[in-house]
């Protein structure tokens, strides 16, 4: 049995911050208008049971031409339906593009945590602070952090 099948089912689900899902219609207003919010971007995936299209605000994290996105929360929705899509759409600074999506195991979790994450983190002031406050995560213990959170490699889909 694989990490992600083993694991998915019974990864918790952690509760953001009231403020964040607060602004998340602001913010996904914003990011669609093409507004620049950082690393901050959209990703569009069908529902697995509906195939509605839904639209969340995420960070896109982007390092030597490779990007991922990460669930502070855990086992939230937009993981399940990415899971079973394997594809989404991103939306940054206005631009539509799609993209294939490879789960992480638990061993490249934790060196994304520690390597890409944590080396972004410790770049920008305040950096570890705030991913501590806003997303509830320590990034001074990745392999704790990537028991139960959810990270994505994003690649472009190749048009024949």
């Amino acid at each position: 049995m694989t990490d992600r099948t083993a694991s998915a089912p019974h990864a918790p689900a952690h509760r953001p911050p009231r403020w964040v899902t607060a602004f998340n219609p602001l913010t996904r207003y914003l990011l669609r208008s093409g507004v620049p919010l950082g690393p901050n971007g959209l990703v569009t995936v069908r529902g697995r049971t509906s195939g509605v299209p839904r639209t969340t605000p995420i960070a896109i994290i982007e390092l030597s031409g490779r990007r991922w996105i990460w669930a502070p929360w855990g086992e939230v929705n937009w993981v399940r339906n990415l899971r079973a899509a394997g594809r989404a759409t991103i939306t940054v600074r206005g631009r539509d593009e799609e993209v294939t999506a490879r789960e992480l195991d638990r061993t490249e979790r934790a060196w994304f945590f520690r390597d890409v994450l944590g080396s972004l983190a410790r770049s920008i002031r305040f950096g570890k602070a705030f991913i501590r406050i806003a997303d509830q995560v320590d990034l001074d213990h990745p392999e704790e952090v990537a028991e139960d959170r959810r990270v994505f490699e994003l690649s472009p889909v190749r048009r024949p």
